[in-house]
C-alpha cells in the first residue's frame, strides 16, 4: 500500500476557545487533485495551515509523504499560491523576483542566483505564459496573472505539492483557463494538489475528487457525488441538523455559492476567513 500525499488524522485545532477544526480526517495520494470546499470559518484556511506545518494541532496528527510538514517545507516540497489579500501588493518586487523566491532553498546564505536558478525561473514563466511581465512590478498585474506568478514560484520551486486559496477569485476567463491546464499538467507529473475554491461549477473538470468540509471531513469522494444538493446542504448550514428536508427546500449550487460568499458561520476565529 503506497504512502499518501497528505495524510491528516483527527486534527483538531482551537483558535482559544474557538473550535476551528474537530477531528478532522483526510486522505490524499499522489498525482491527485482535491478541491476543498465549505462555507467561510468551516476550516478550510486552518487545516491548509495545518498541513503545510505553521500551526501545531492540539490533537492528531499531519503527515506529507509520510513525515512531518516541516521536513517537506524545509526540502521545498509544498508550493502555496495564497488569497489576494494575503498579500502586499505595493511592496517593490518585480515578477521575476516573486518567482525567484521559489529558488530560495536551492540557493546557500547569499541568495546570489545560480545560472540553474535563472534558468528554472524563465521556464517557469514561460510555463505560466507570463515572461513578457518578468520585470513589472508584482502590483501591477492583473488578478488572474497574480495567480499565475505563485504558481510559477511553485514551478521554480519544484515543489511536488501545491495547495492553492481561491485560485479563480477575480481572475479573468483566460487565466482561469491556464491555471486549469496548468494544474492538470503539474498532475500529470506527479504533483499533488490541493484547492480551496468557492467555485462549485468549476471543481468536475478540473478535481479528481472533492472535500466537503465544516470543521470535520464530512463527506470525501468524486465531485460529481459530494456537490449533490443534500451533501452541499451538510457542509453550509442549511441541514447541519441532520433534519429531513425535502429535496426542493435545498438551493442549487448557485443559491449555495449565495450562502457561501455571505454568511459565514457564527462565532468563527478571524483568523480562518475561509
Amino acid at each position: 500500500m503506497s504512502t499518501p500525499a497528505i495524510l491528516v488524522e483527527n486534527v483538531t485545532v482551537h483558535y482559544g476557545e474557538v473550535l476551528a477544526l474537530d477531528a478532522a480526517s483526510l486522505s490524499l495520494d499522489t498525482a491527485r487533485i482535491c478541491g476543498l470546499i465549505g462555507m467561510n470559518g468551516s476550516g478550510k484556511s486552518t487545516l491548509f495551515k495545518a498541513i503545510m506545518g505553521m500551526i501545531k494541532p492540539d490533537a492528531g496528527r499531519v503527515l506529507i509523504n509520510g513525515a512531518p510538514p516541516a521536513k517537506a517545507r524545509r526540502e521545498g516540497g509544498i508550493g502555496y499560491v495564497p488569497q489576494s489579500e494575503d498579500v502586499d501588493w505595493q511592496f517593490p518586487l518585480s515578477v521575476r523576483d516573486v518567482v525567484m523566491m521559489g529558488r530560495y532553498g536551492h540557493q546557500g546564505f547569499t541568495r546570489r542566483p545560480s545560472k540553474a536558478d535563472r534558468a528554472a525561473v524563465d521556464l517557469a514563466l514561460d510555463r505560466v505564459e507570463l515572461s513578457e511581465f518578468a520585470n513589472r512590478q508584482i502590483g501591477q498585474l492583473s488578478g488572474g496573472q497574480k495567480k499565475r506568478a505563485f504558481v510559477a514560484r511553485g514551478i521554480a520551486q519544484g515543489a511536488t505539492m501545491m495547495l492553492l486559496d481561491e485560485p479563480f477569485a477575480g481572475v479573468d476567463k483566460r487565466s482561469e483557463a491556464t491555471i486549469t491546464r496548468l494544474l492538470r499538467e503539474l498532475a500529470s507529473d506527479g504533483c499533488t494538489i490541493l484547492i480551496s475554491t468557492h467555485d462549485l461549477h468549476a471543481l468536475p473538470q478540473l478535481c479528481d475528487e472533492a472535500v466537503l468540509l465544516m470543521r470535520k471531513v464530512l463527506m470525501h469522494g468524486p465531485p460529481e457525488v459530494v456537490l449533490q444538493p443534500e451533501h452541499l446542504a451538510m457542509a453550509f448550514g442549511l441541514d447541519v441538523l441532520n433534519r429531513d428536508l425535502p429535496v426542493r427546500d435545498v438551493p442549487a449550487p448557485d443559491a449555495v455559492q449565495d450562502v457561501v460568499r455571505n454568511e459565514p458561520l457564527r462565532n468563527e476565529p478571524a483568523q480562518d476567513r475561509s
